[in-house]
């Protein structure tokens, strides 16, 4: 037998991992490559980043899925922060592609995946999911958002998360009032076009320092839309807290401890301290900055049945 081993698929999980629903917007900006593949080498020093132009592209997308399992179901939210990467030991066989290009989905080698920086989530099965089977540095959030729905007297292309720190103890999830990051997203009535950007590779590094890819296939097209100098201000970034000091996270340890290769625990606090989140913050600003959107992308399942208003039988 030739070739390397699996990773490990810890009890109780089992994979594939099939998502009933899923709603999804992700905005990616064009920035300052120096900052991201210094993140990288610490976080991820198997993976470069993606080169666009001289730019590299730091994707924040958020994710509200519905699951049925066995027993029942779960409703998870949570977001991601990445950078588009690639592994090193692979850049001789990268197509040559622009950012329109790989937003489109141009790029079939799909070596061309997400590096996770940060994992926010507000369901403790989830982050442990996400953290034994695929190396995510993942880590407890919750939210308040508004998206398009068909449960609304109209449905309008507008998109609001706001994501706050949380904590987990015994009791699970606790839910804290510090507003970590916001995103609004008005894309009523930009030009828009349906893109088949699917299988995502994810990266992640484990604590041996071994990097491990997992693809994500969604099973119907996204909605790309391309924003430029007329139409990036439809899409608002705000930050909150940035972690002692405001400066970012290389060579920093936040509160609770800054995260090594992997997301793994520095010395000095616990993974469900609160630390992290502001980590996040301090890592968004560093890298983001005020750098405007590129590109903006969404998914939202059609609906599967509809219950009708009753009427009067005479």
């Amino acid at each position: 037998m030739t070739g390397l081993p699996l990773p490990p698929v810890p009890e109780p999980y089992y994979l594939p991992f099939h998502y009933g629903a899923l709603h999804n917007i992700g905005v990616d900006y064009l920035v300052d490559p120096g900052p991201v593949q210094e993140l990288l080498a610490e976080r991820h020093p198997a993976l470069a980043a993606a080169d666009f132009g001289g730019r590299a592209c730091v994707s924040l997308n958020y994710q509200l899925y519905f699951a049925q399992y066995p027993t029942g179901g779960g409703i998870t939210e949570e977001v991601e922060i990445n950078v588009i990467a690639h592994p090193r030991s692979a850049a001789d066989r990268l197509p040559a592609v622009d950012y329109g290009q790989y937003a489109r989905g141009h790029d079939q080698t799909r070596l061309l995946g997400i590096a996770r920086l940060h994992v926010l989530c507000d369901n403790p099965l989830a982050i442990d999911a996400g953290t034994r089977l695929y190396a995510e540095p993942k880590h407890p959030g919750w939210f308040t958002a508004v998206l398009p729905s068909l449960n609304a007297a109209a449905v309008h292309d507008r998109w609001s998360v706001a994501c706050h720190r949380a904590t987990l103890g015994p009791d699970g999830l606790r839910r804290h009032e510090e507003e970590l990051f916001a995103v609004e997203a008005d894309l009523a009535g930009l030009d828009s076009e349906p893109v088949v950007n699917t299988p995502v590779t994810g990266y992640g590094t484990d604590e041996e320092g071994r990097l491990l890819a997992g693809p994500l296939t969604v099973h119907q097209p996204y909605r790309f839309h391309p924003l430029d100098g007329r139409t990036a201000d439809r899409v608002r970034l705000t930050l909150g807290e940035r972690g002692p000091g405001g400066t970012g996270s290389t060579g920093v340890a936040g509160p609770g401890g800054a995260p090594g290769p992997g997301g793994a625990v520095a010395s000095g606090g616990a993974p469900g301290s609160g630390g992290y989140a502001r980590e996040a913050v301090a890592d968004l600003a560093r890298l983001v900055g005020d750098a405007p959107a590129a590109g903006a992308w969404t998914y939202q399942s059609a609906p599967v049945a509809a219950h009708h208003r009753p009427y009067y039988i005479p």
